[in-house]
């Protein structure tokens, strides 16, 4: 089975642990199995404090969920991650180096996003053109029979059922979320009579009463047919042809470019669990605890839920149905039904990334001055950061744990807990962690910037 799962967007409705780096998907909040949770504290613990830390290995992200799901599902489904280029370094820190990429260069919305994956699949991986594709987006939290539905409509895309094959969500509710998909008729798998955009919530109602399937973006195809597609509508020649344009494309969905336009569409029904975690409301129902990481709940909270990043204690009392979530790039205190509308008020919030992941490990912005910046970076063990330079600003490090290797100017010497290196401007620099490392970075210079930064081949 070939699957591309999509990964995009900023994520700014889980604010503050979500930014234009760290989207959603990256969060750690979903207990692995076979892990034991006696210890942190729940619903029948809440005054329990200090719950295991996001850094824990016992936790994983949507995005690891996902994909362990699937390769539990299909150890041989070959999985490739759609996404912009500023999500290669924290997907390549969760799932490691050996899955697949498209790498958007842009933004361009979904159709050209999955026009370019699908060229990713035939003309760089050698799928051929005759095979079918899943796509799917990354963040949905599912059961195991939302997997063995991907492989039915695999399956019925693989057969020629119809040029597109949809996954039609069981709605649960009148959402005004979602768009609608009306079905001719009432069997599993049955031809698709119309769309509908999203609605009101009395309109939703009457499309459910019609036999309604919420739209939850999922559905196979052909690689032959999307490709096809491309050609039509961008002029579409191969892969290298389509990334070189890459931002030149019209932003457009692929229901809006693809699916209105196709008369011969089919629809596959899941009765299954599925949730959309798009907003606090919802990523707290599927949270198995109350508090993830250094936090207390006193007795007269009721279905409260703390997400801590930070290291201080936050203490919650007397409250009702509220989220609090704390990172280092600010604090959220809300009431879950209202933390829906987050999104206008954290687009106006101007701040850097205060934490990203990338593919060598983490860091963190622990203080930023107007001519200095400090940072706490842990590299994974085995790994090493680019080498580089910066034209305006030097750099210290002070390693904090474990044991390395520094490279300055092609000089390499070992490093332990206690060391300080320094490195001016124009220097060529880089560490490698033999063990895991820790290290603190002090940034000074007139112009701070994240483009200040010179990269280069480095053998070792």
């Amino acid at each position: 089975m070939n699957i591309i799962l999509l990964s995009g967007g900023s994520g700014k409705r889980l604010w503050p642990l979500s930014n234009d780096i760290r989207s959603k998907q990256f969060i750690k909040i979903f207990k692995k199995p076979n892990t034991d949770a006696s210890a942190s504290p729940n619903a029948n613990n809440p005054a329990g404090q200090k719950a295991a830390a996001f850094a824990d290995d016992t936790y994983e992200s949507m995005l690891q969920r996902v994909y362990r799901q699937i390769k539990a599902a299909d150890p041989e489904a070959t999985v490739t991650l759609a996404t912009g280029k500023s999500q290669v370094s924290a997907i390549h820190n969760q799932l490691g180096e050996g899955v697949g990429i498209s790498v958007e260069p842009c933004r361009r919305d979904t159709f050209p996003a999955i026009a370019l994956a699908t060229a990713y699949l035939h003309d760089v991986k050698g799928i051929p053109a005759d095979e079918a594709v899943v796509v799917c987006p990354v963040d949905p939290y599912v059961d195991e029979g939302y997997f063995a539905a991907l492989h039915q409509l695999w399956e019925l895309a693989q057969q020629g059922t119809a040029n597109l094959v949809l996954m039609g969500i069981h709605p649960t509710y009148p959402s005004e979320k979602y768009g609608y998909i009306i079905p001719e008729t009432k069997d599993t798998v049955a031809k698709v009579s119309t769309f509908k955009e999203k609605p009101d919530a009395a309109t939703a109602r009457q499309y459910i009463d019609q036999g309604g399937l919420w739209n939850g973006g999922v559905f196979a195809y052909k690689i032959s047919y999307v490709l096809e597609r491309a050609r039509q509508l961008l002029a579409y020649t191969d892969y290298a042809d389509l990334f070189s344009r890459y931002d030149t494309l019209t932003k457009i969905s692929f229901d809006y470019a693809v699916v209105e336009h196709e008369p011969d569409i089919a629809v596959m029904r899941f009765t299954g669990e599925w949730k959309d975690l798009g907003t606090w409301n919802t990523l707290t129902e599927a949270m198995e605890e109350n508090v993830l990481g250094d936090a207390r709940l006193n007795e007269t909270c009721r279905n409260v839920h703390v997400l801590n990043e930070l290291g201080i204690p936050i203490l919650a009392m007397g409250l009702q149905d509220v989220v609090i979530a704390a990172s280092s790039e600010g604090i959220l205190v809300a009431d879950k039904e209202q933390s829906s509308y987050i999104k206008p008020f954290v687009d106006a919030i101007d701040q850097q990334v205060m934490f990203a992941e990338k593919s060598w490990g983490q860091y963190q912005v622990l203080d930023a001055e107007e001519n200095s910046m400090t940072i706490k970076v842990t590299l994974n063990s085995g790994h090493r950061m680019n080498y580089h330079s910066h034209d305006k600003r030097d750099e210290v490090w002070t390693v904090v744990s474990g044991k390395g290797r520094t490279i300055v100017d092609g000089m390499e010497q070992p490093v332990k807990a206690g060391d300080v290196i320094t490195m001016a401007a124009g220097c060529k620099h880089t560490v490698i962690a033999d063990t895991k490392l820790q290290l603190i970075e002090v940034q000074l210079g007139n112009d701070i910037s994240v483009n200040d930064k010179h990269k280069y081949e480095l053998e070792i």
